[in-house]
């Protein structure tokens, strides 16, 4: 095997090719092949060089290009053929992206890997949108929660979740956006902020405002579809289009000389 073979995991970030971190740039800067998913902007394949090879794997909801036992397998095949292979995953691959388990297959084969962590969109999409997750006095703690099992099943932590006055963060959840609201709904939740945000961190990034009780329907009005996280809790009323009252009253406590 070339004394540079080896498996390198790269976290995109959240869609803004900027926000991939210097280090994401210095491994795409060495590999010899990317394999790239769908949530990864090409963008960051400049960064490779221009001979090496790149290699479309992505998987969207119910439209998986490869499986992953075959992205597995092939990560494991161009490796012992000689090759740096760099993993471009969207976000951080260890936030369901599945990246843990294409680590551990690798290793299986004796190879050698490396982690680069990503900004994941869990976080930043919100915080872009000046949304903090937590702040003092209104969250205490945030959840991160798939609304679909490895089995496409409703995930049962979201009901566990909506018990908590924690900011609840769902990803991979647009399908299921009416089963989460009833979720909410049942534990008495029905005027609890909500924002959904499409293609975070893009150009053509969209934003809708609600409620548990309404946005379904504001979501359906405005046309917003995956890709998309959901943010629920009482952090959401620091949206600047929500928080006039808070930065008024902020601004009659200031004094200024």
């Amino acid at each position: 095997m070339n004394t540079k073979a080896q498996f390198t995991l790269v976290g995109a970030g959240p869609g803004d090719p900027d926000l991939i971190t210097l280090k994401g740039v210095k491994a795409l800067a060495k590999a010899d092949i990317v394999l790239y998913d769908a949530l990864a902007n090409k963008a960051l394949l400049e960064y490779a060089p221009r001979n090496a090879e790149k290699i479309f794997v992505g998987k969207r909801a119910g439209n998986h290009r490869l499986s992953q036992d075959e992205i597995n397998l092939l990560i494991v095949q161009k490796v012992l053929q000689g090759n740096h292979v760099v993993r471009l995953k969207g976000g951080d691959p260890f936030v369901f992206g599945r990246g843990h388990e294409e680590i551990e297959y690798a290793k299986a084969f004796n190879i050698e890997t490396a982690i680069v962590p990503g900004i994941s969109s869990c976080i930043s999409v919100p915080e872009l949108q000046e949304i903090p997750l937590t702040r003092r006095g209104v969250s205490e703690s945030f959840w991160v929660i798939t609304a679909t099992t490895k089995h496409g099943a409703f995930s049962k932590d979201i009901a566990i979740a909506a018990q908590s006055t924690a900011t609840v963060v769902v990803l991979m959840g647009m399908r299921k956006l009416p089963k989460i609201v009833e979720a909410f709904q049942q534990e008495g939740k029905g005027e609890t902020p909500v924002m959904v945000v499409q293609n975070g961190s893009l150009p053509n990034e969209r934003m809708a405002l609600g409620t548990v009780d309404n946005i379904v329907e504001v979501v359906a009005q405005e046309g917003l579809s995956s890709p998309a996280i959901i943010v629920i809790g009482e952090v959401v009323n620091l949206h600047p289009e929500l928080n006039y009252e808070y930065v008024n009253s902020q601004v009659q406590k200031s004094k200024f000389p």
